[in-house]
């Protein structure tokens, strides 16, 4: 058993047999470590995020989270409680008719008391500059604003490991810097996909880059 709480080894996955997106990649992640993850469009970055929760799974190799190796639907079950994934199209995450009901679904989903949640509700909505939103029609909200809930559902679950795709994409400034100092203040380990260099300087711990299917230690200055 490892101490890690991600530990892929060898891993290799593909869409499409002859055009590998995954070809004997290993990456470690340990209890605290902010690790950003850079690579070219197309790389693979998204699929190693999924492969993380089990939403693909490999064609070979070996994927370990928070300490167990993770194969069947059941064993991700427990990973998906554990873990927040942040998706890059917000489109793909909130699916509830307001703000609130998004926002609530992961921990009414767990059991959580509903006056507590509600306080989480509030309190995930206002740390992100959303206090008031609690009502708003989600599918009439901007990018921004979508983005902005996606991360509060995300958060909401007080998850151990976050695996954030792309989490400033289509923010202004202001709402960019009130996400970044929002995650820099957090406990979670994190797996960080961005081409937002700032982001990456101001969060990770140390930076890979994903091509060729591998990962390789990023040589040089963000």
């Amino acid at each position: 058993m490892s101490d890690c709480l991600v530990s892929l080894e060898a891993v290799h996955f593909a869409y499409d047999p002859l055009r590998p997106v995954l070809a004997g990649c290993d990456l470690r992640i340990a209890p605290g470590e902010r690790v950003g993850l850079v690579g070219p469009n197309g790389s693979g970055k998204t699929t190693l995020l999924a492969l993380v929760v089990g939403l693909v799974r490999p064609g070979s190799g070996r994927v370990e989270v928070f300490g167990k190796v993770r194969a069947t639907e059941t064993d991700f079950q427990e990973v998906r409680g554990r873990a927040g994934l942040l998706f890059q199209d917000p489109d793909d995450q909130l699916f509830c008719p307001t703000v609130a009901e998004d926002v609530a679904f992961g921990p009414l989903n767990f059991g959580v008391p509903r006056e507590e949640v509600r306080q989480i509700v509030a309190r995930s909505l206002e740390s992100l500059g959303l206090g008031g939103y609690e009502d708003r029609v989600t599918y009439k909200l901007s990018g921004g604003e979508k983005r902005l809930v996606s991360l509060a559902t995300v958060l909401a679950m007080q998850p151990e490991l976050l695996l954030l795709d792309e989490p400033t994409s289509g923010l202004d400034d202001e709402a960019e810097g009130r996400v970044i100092e929002v995650l820099a203040g957090l406990p979670q380990a994190m797996l960080i996909v961005s081409h937002h260099r700032p982001l990456l300087r101001r969060l990770a711990t140390r930076v890979v880059r994903l091509a060729g299917g591998r990962i390789e230690p990023l040589d040089g200055q963000l």
